[in-house]
């Protein structure tokens, strides 16, 4: 009786199984991945569909929906997407400011000690002046955020809102991380600034008529700050 050989050319039943098993991972990985890419795009259309209502409602008309929905896109809109329409009628100072700062500490006899005043649009207009690509932080940083605290705190320096705490802070951040960076790491328990608003001479034959108008001092109170001096 002669035995059933097999020929070295057949297929290996185990090929098969594995080439099966191997077609039907691929099709559950592909249905995977595109659920994972409709999540994604439905997320994306998501945001910046919910992005443009609110920067919408932001800088529409007031109407019965913005005032409903105000604290949500004044939520959203600042800080990063704050809107104004400068670009299209521009608004150009009228005054130049400077902005000064110094620090106090607490000694280790427990005196309090007080640094001079640090012009901080000083140094930020001598880096201005001696690079030909100026960042904007240089450019605008300082100036915006003090800009934005008069907007919210007016003159009596009271925090009377949510916005009106997170400009405070952020001004005094930006204050005291210049101030730490000058005095190269220096730490300190508390910041002050001192503002001097000058106001730009008119030009033309009529500048020579008007007295020159006098500088404005404002000195804002002391604000704790950490030791990092930020």
């Amino acid at each position: 009786m002669t035995g059933l050989q097999v020929s070295d050319s057949d297929p290996d039943p185990r090929e098969h199984h594995d080439e099966a098993g191997t077609q039907c991972r691929q099709p559950r990985r592909s249905r995977l991945l595109a659920a994972a890419l409709r999540t994604v795009v439905a997320l994306c259309l998501a945001t910046t569909l919910t992005h443009v209502v609110l920067v919408f409602l932001h800088v529409a008309p007031p109407n019965a929906v913005s005032k409903r929905y105000g604290s949500q896109a004044n939520a959203w809109v600042y800080p990063l997407f704050e809107q104004n329409w400068r670009l299209f009628a521009p608004d150009p100072d009228s005054v130049n400011r400077r902005i000064l700062a110094r620090t106090a500490r607490t000694a280790p006899d427990g005196s309090t000690q007080v640094s001079s005043w640090l012009d901080l649009t000083a140094v930020d207009n001598s880096a201005v002046k001696h690079n030909v690509f100026p960042s904007h932080t240089t450019q605008n940083l300082l100036r915006r955020a003090w800009t934005s605290y008069v907007d919210t705190h007016g003159a009596d320096d009271r925090a009377d809102s949510e916005r009106a705490v997170m400009m405070q802070k952020y001004l005094r951040n930006i204050a005291a991380d210049r101030v730490a960076a000058h005095d190269h790491g220096a730490t300190f328990g508390f910041i002050q600034l001192r503002v001097l608003t000058l106001p730009v001479a008119a030009q033309g034959a009529t500048a020579g008529k008007r007295p020159p108008k006098p500088a404005e001092e404002r000195l804002l109170p002391w604000w704790k700050v950490t030791p990092r001096g930020n």
